[in-house]
């Protein structure tokens, strides 16, 4: 059996004080493994040290980290691929038994969940703003991940090549999540060290806004993979308002035959016709989303598993 080819995707925006450690840190952990660091319009030397530091330097114009992440999975070959932030919080240590893990229980995707190494690497709006919105995908696609903004995953090419990658910031985070869990993908998480940055690295998160944005994204997720619950609940809440609104219109016809608040009866009226074109277009695009799933799947299906190297394994 061929050996895997292994590559190490470090998308950088000006990660000059963390990204030679980094680049360090993954030639010790994974010697056998190729390192491409995608710089994305830094504005210091990330460049520089992450080519001396031994790694391949490439260039993403568009920013943002979705954009970097498209344009690699695009265009790096490989078995298996390990994603990571070049800003030094995520232990390559732990990078070994990730790859095993996934290449020995043939997964798809292995995320490093966080374990903070001391207090306070955590910003308290950064942890509070992951649990929620963890939260709300575990509540609309399933359980399988308890970290899902992490920045640390390997990933089979199996997963790579069959992933739309249509974000273009840190809500690509969400979407490989969800691409995971929409196929039912066989997925692990593994705890490793989180750490504080590196002395002159600073977040290029924004808490309130690339949080609404990952909002945004996880919204509009619901409505393209489970269509029929997200306009079923739409027109549950026009149903309720209509017929809340309508109650009293109904009441007082039947008590005097006639309907003295017409503008009401014609809103009420108006809502529950608008909450049945809500049920009819979720049953009309869920049968277009389980096409679109279907599609998926035969993608993903076309590419072959990353195989254990053991002699004599079953296929």
């Amino acid at each position: 059996m061929a050996p895997r080819r292994i590559v190490v995707i470090i998308p950088c925006f000006n990660e000059a004080a963390a990204i030679g450690g980094v680049v360090g840190g993954f030639r010790a952990a994974l010697p056998e493994a190729a390192i491409i660091v995608y710089d994305n319009n830094s504005r210091d030397d990330t460049a520089a040290r992450a080519r001396a530091a031994g790694a391949v330097v490439r260039r993403e114009t568009r920013q943002g980290k979705g954009n970097v992440i498209r344009r690699a999975f695009a265009d790096v070959e490989a078995d298996v691929y390990v994603l990571v932030d070049g800003d030094g919080t995520y232990d390559p240590t732990s990078a070994p038994a990730m790859v095993q893990r996934l290449v020995d229980e043939r997964l798809d995707m292995v995320t490093a969940t966080r374990v903070a190494d001391a207090a306070g690497v955590w910003r308290p709006g950064h942890r509070l703003g992951n649990r929620v919105l963890t939260g709300l995908v575990q509540a609309c696609f399933g359980h399988a991940v308890t970290d899902m903004l992490s920045g640390y995953r390997v990933f089979s090419r199996r997963f790579v090549k069959s992933f739309p990658a249509l974000a273009a910031g840190f809500e690509t985070e969400t979407e490989l999540t969800v691409h995971a869990l929409e196929l039912s993908l066989p997925v692990a998480e593994l705890p490793t060290p989180y750490r504080e940055r590196a002395a002159g690295s600073s977040s290029k998160l924004h808490t309130v806004r690339d949080g609404l944005r990952i909002l945004r994204t996880i919204v509009v997720l619901v409505k393209d993979v489970r269509p029929l619950a997200f306009f079923s609940l739409a027109g549950a809440v026009l149903l309720a308002v209509g017929l809340g609104l309508g109650a009293g219109v109904v009441v007082t016809f039947l008590e005097t035959g006639l309907v003295p608040r017409l503008p009401t009866a014609v809103l009420a009226m108006g809502l529950v016709l608008a909450s049945l074109l809500a049920f009819a277009c979720g049953l009309i695009l869920d049968s277009v989303a389980r096409g679109r799933k279907e599609a998926k799947r035969l993608a993903y299906l076309r590419i072959p598993a990353v195989e254990a190297e053991e002699a004599g394994a079953a296929p």
